[in-house]
């Protein structure tokens, strides 16, 4: 595994807030996008850590000319993979006091995050977690839907944490529960993993309404329904 060191802010950034605040940005093979995504993040925060978990293209030297510091994988591991190693470099800074999960194909919303952001510091919450489900902007197709819901059903069941959306990408975690949270499932039931350790660490937790733009880039890639196909499986086997 290798890494850049930790980028220079951006000069423009001035969101409440940024000079804390790590984004984790799991990255494999989204070259035609992730350039877009990273500048618009550094426009508001400025310190993001891409985790280029065995990209076959271009996608980490063009995170890197974006501006994001980026650690590389030797090969594809997962996403629960690439999360922890983002989480565990962002650690590594001891002025971080919260991490947020972003995702790398444009689907999250700068705003959603900074909303998020804005409550856990507010309220002084471990966690903030996004939901589809808190408003009517997101429209998941039908089979995401059925799927979503069943592992919410499963997540409530098996964590004790009360949620609405248990497989949203989108969290803000401040740094203790950085610390308590361990990532052992490498692949897509380490949301589920999540919600298990914030149960177990009696972790404060809101949720946050967000919108997920489930683009033509996201869908031409199948990204929605394998997506949820994955859940399904790492659910049942991990």
């Amino acid at each position: 595994m290798t890494s850049t060191e930790h980028p220079e802010p951006a000069p423009e950034a001035d969101s409440p807030g940024a000079e804390r605040t790590w984004f984790v940005v799991p990255l494999f093979n989204e070259g035609e996008v992730i350039g877009d995504v990273i500048r618009a993040l550094r426009t508001r925060y400025p310190l993001v850590v891409c985790v280029d978990d065995g990209s076959a293209d271009a996608s980490a030297r063009i995170a890197e000319e974006a501006g994001a510091a980026v650690v590389r994988h030797p090969f594809n591991l997962g996403q629960g993979a690439a999360l922890k190693t983002g989480i565990d470099y962002a650690l590594r800074d001891p002025g971080m006091r919260q991490v947020v999960t972003f995702d790398a194909d444009g689907q999250h919303q700068v705003d959603d995050a900074a909303a998020m952001i804005a409550l856990r510091e507010e309220e002084g919450v471990d966690v903030v977690l996004g939901s589809r489900f808190l408003d009517g902007r997101t429209r998941p197709g039908l089979i995401k839907r059925i799927v979503l819901r069943g592992a919410v059903w499963y997540s409530n069941i098996t964590s004790g944490v009360r949620l609405t959306d248990a497989h949203n990408g989108l969290r803000v975690l401040g740094r203790e529960a950085c610390e308590k949270i361990a990532i052992e499932q490498n692949r897509m039931a380490h949301a589920s993993e999540i919600v298990e350790e914030i149960g177990r660490h009696e972790l404060t937790v809101r949720e946050h309404p967000v919108h997920i733009l489930y683009t033509d880039y996201s869908r031409s890639k199948g990204q929605s329904v394998l997506n949820s196909v994955n859940i399904v499986i790492d659910m049942l086997f991990r």
